[in-house]
């Protein structure tokens, strides 16, 4: 029998499974803390200078001649007349990112996404040949080891170096971490593990916050954060691989020792695990990235599915980066901008379990509340009226889209893995996440639309994420159908439907494809014993 059949045989997920999860749950919090490392490290700050001690932000004018003043003198007069709150500390204080060279705290954070953008590309088809486990630890550990680099660097190149390394790391460790924890359970589980990580990096935002706070200096809160990092690096070393890899690798002793393990550690355990070799792969079911776009199925589902990670990607990193810089306590903000995610994620675990909204109708959902409430905002006053304008702002609505969109980032995780054959499913999920990394890297520029009219990085948000609402109703239903394990298998399911209509539609052929079908069922029947005789084996 296969992994996930012993999973469902199984009958529930067994204590060492819950401390798996817990364990890759946690890392989320880390990985979350590197994703919004900028909003606190990269903090802009009151400036004053020499001149009359006038604050450089306090008017349009003060601005305009201090942005003027810092381009005409050299680097050593602006350190010796600017002056910083003596209390605060960011990179731009470090290294004095003022004036024309602010850019460069938003080029950091792009810098970032990029990496993140390589290193899901490249660690999933590493983690598809060498292993789950090996790729996540070892991203893991030069996770840390690029992190710490981070707080410690002399200069403002090495820092940004050191950021891409990091992004590199993280977003190839994290999309193995999540694949890996997705097959240490069984299909019907997942909704629910995916819910779970999405949650567990929405704490994770409000969790940075909270050490930000208290640890001021930003060189300490970047060796904080690693050292989280290694709390959870030493017991992911005793982790299992993933089953179902081992498995299609033909490694059967190897993923039947893991399944027994997970059954041993249940409260009632079934019996000893059999598991038949998998089915030989001819030239037509190998699979790679290419097939992606070759097969004329999957080309459909990863454009599509393309298109809705940018835009998942932009507007929530747009939402989460742009709180820092609102008005109120930047911890403050960045903790609520964490903690309004939420109340998304069992919501959205409990659409995507029912057969009226399932898996495709829950993201076209949350991605039309989103992009709406993002277009509310472009109507709404700037400033608290009178009235009902006096409840009613942009603020609430800024929060109700980062609501949706969070929700839909977790269905679409799930979604994603489930559209996809067991064969490319994660190359599938990393050309998927790699598409969304550009929005990643665009999202720290489109507050400065801000120049051309307050609102109108809201247009953008809200215009794009209607449109991916509407090209996500164009995808098939995954709730309770059978998930493929290969290209062939994609194609029978697709073509299931169509061979139906077909036999309706033409009597005269009803009577072959009776007869056909009773064929079939002859052998099912067959193939039924089999699979009676490995669950008596299983379960005695």
């Amino acid at each position: 029998m296969a992994v996930d059949t012993v999973y469902q045989l199984m009958g529930g997920v067994g204590s060492y499974q819950v401390y798996l999860i817990i364990l890759l749950n946690l890392l989320q919090v880390y990985v979350a803390a590197q994703a919004v490392f900028m909003t606190i490290v990269g903090a802009g700050l009151p400036i004053y200078w020499d001149y009359g001690d006038i604050s450089a932000n306090r008017t349009r004018d003060n601005a305009t001649v201090f942005k003027h003043w810092v381009r005409m003198v050299n680097k050593s007069e602006i350190q010796k007349h600017v002056h910083f709150d003596s209390a605060s500390s960011s990179v731009v204080k470090e290294w004095y990112l003022i004036g024309d060279a602010s850019y460069k705290v938003v080029v950091a954070s792009s810098i970032y996404f990029f990496g993140v953008l390589v290193g899901v590309v490249t660690f999933g088809q590493l983690s598809d040949r060498f292993g789950r486990k090996k790729v996540y630890l070892a991203g893991l550990s030069l996770d840390i080891l690029f992190g710490i680099v981070s707080g410690v660097t002399p200069t403002y190149e090495t820092f940004v170096m050191s950021r891409f390394g990091v992004g590199v790391m993280n977003g190839g460790m994290a999309l193995a971490s999540f694949v890996l924890l997705q097959e240490y359970v069984a299909v019907s589980h997942w909704a629910l593990t995916g819910s779970l990580q999405s949650l567990s990096f929405a704490v994770g935002i409000s969790v940075y916050a909270l050490l930000g706070y208290f640890i001021r200096p930003w060189r300490i809160l970047a060796i904080v954060i690693n050292i989280e990092g290694l709390l959870i690096l030493f017991p992911s070393l005793c982790i299992p691989e993933s089953p179902h890899w081992l498995y299609t690798q033909g490694r059967l002793d190897e993923a039947k020792d893991i399944l027994e393990n997970f059954v041993k550690w249940q409260r009632h355990p079934k019996g000893p695990v059999i598991l038949k070799p998998p089915k030989v792969q001819d030239a037509e079911n190998s699979a790679s990235i290419l097939d992606l776009f070759r097969d004329r199925i999957l080309l459909w589902r990863t454009l599509i599915m393309m298109y809705v990670w940018l835009i998942c990607s932009l507007v929530y990193y747009g939402l989460t980066l742009n709180a820092g810089d609102t008005d109120g306590n930047r911890y403050l903000n960045i903790a609520l901008s964490g903690l309004a995610e939420l109340p998304s994620y069992p919501l959205c675990c409990l659409l995507m379990n029912r057969t009226w909204s399932g898996r495709r109708r829950t993201l076209a959902g949350f991605l039309l509340l989103g992009g709406a409430a993002c277009l509310v905002i472009i109507l709404l006053p700037e400033k608290k009226g009178i009235g009902i304008y006096t409840v009613v702002n942009g603020q609430y609505f800024s929060i109700l889209g980062k609501l949706s969109i969070s929700a839909a980032f977790n269905v679409v995780y799930v979604y994603t893995s489930e559209l996809y054959p067991t064969c490319v499913r994660n190359v599938g999920l990393g050309i998927c996440s790699m598409s969304s990394r550009f929005g990643g890297i665009l999202a720290p520029f489109l507050p400065s639309l801000k120049s051309i009219h307050r609102s109108l990085h809201f247009v953008v948000f809200g215009i794009t994420g209607l449109l991916a609402g509407t090209f996500s109703l164009l995808l098939p239903e995954t709730l309770n159908e059978v998930l493929p394990d290969s290209l062939t298998d994609l194609r029978i399911i697709a073509c299931h439907p169509l061979a139906e209509d077909v036999v309706s539609q033409k009597p005269e052929e009803n009577k072959m494809a009776s007869d056909a079908n009773h064929a079939e069922n002859i052998n099912n029947m067959s193939e039924d014993d089999d699979d009676a005789d490995e669950k008596t084996t299983l379960i005695k």
